[in-house]
């Protein structure tokens, strides 16, 4: 049991230096150089002789491809650069607008401008009238007000989802207008 605990840590090292397990590799140098094909010893003494990792860059090549670099430092680019792209990136949420078909002009425009501001930084708009008792008999005037929503919203939204009733409320999916 031991044995297979230590083969799955192996296999999460980086294949750096000694864990480099080739006949022959083709060597760069740090400014990119090509050193030519050599034996693993042979290219990781020179590494230790520039204080530098010898670190395997592609192993599908033939011979496998390693090159003299400070690990430890190309370590920190890349996840510095992962940071960066995950902070570039923007997650479209679902954000919900709720009104009832009865609402008045100025609850109305409330509403429409709450609308417009989540479809200006990106995010996606619910828009969800609902029932109270007896008013579902009117679903017809909540999809009036839906539609008549939808086109106020023309120029910053797109209908992603037509109005459908779903139980005692009915509901339209929004969502920002492709530039």
């Amino acid at each position: 049991m031991p044995v297979i605990k230590q083969n799955r840590r192996n296999q999460d090292l980086p294949t750096i230096n000694e864990r480099i397990r080739f006949p022959e590799i083709r060597v760069i140098d740090t400014d990119g150089a090509q050193l030519g094909v050599m034996q693993p010893a042979e290219a990781r003494k020179m590494a230790e002789a520039k204080e530098l990792d010898l670190v395997l860059v592609s192993d599908k090549a033939n011979p496998p491809v390693c090159r003299i670099m400070d690990y430890g430092k190309f370590k920190f680019e890349q996840e510095k650069k992962a940071r960066e792209a995950k902070k570039k990136q923007h997650t479209s949420d679902v954000k919900e607008v709720k009104m009832r078909y009865k609402i008045g002009n100025h609850d109305y425009n409330v509403r429409l401008n709450q609308a417009q501001r989540f479809l200006k930084a990106g995010d996606k708009v619910k828009a969800t009238v609902m029932f109270r008792g007896r008013e579902i008999q009117h679903a017809d005037l909540a999809e009036k007000l839906l539609k008549q929503l939808a086109t106020d919203l023309g120029e910053l939204a797109e209908v992603q989802q037509a109005p459908k009733r779903e139980g005692r409320n009915m509901m339209m999916l929004l969502s920002p207008a492709k530039r």
